[in-house]
């Protein structure tokens, strides 16, 4: 088994975080910037490990 790099786990929360986000009545401040900035780094560093 193949171990997961760190770009695949922060993919992981992003997709995660943006299925749950809407149907939670939780308000975090600077929600669309976090998670623009958690998919930037997951993009990036998935790219770099290949």
């Amino acid at each position: 088994m193949k171990r997961k790099g760190l770009g695949g786990v922060l993919l992981g929360v992003w997709l995660i975080a943006k299925g749950l986000l809407p149907y939670l009545t939780l308000t975090i401040p600077y929600q669309e910037t976090i998670l623009s900035a958690l998919a930037v780094a997951a993009g990036i560093l998935i790219i770099i490990e290949r």
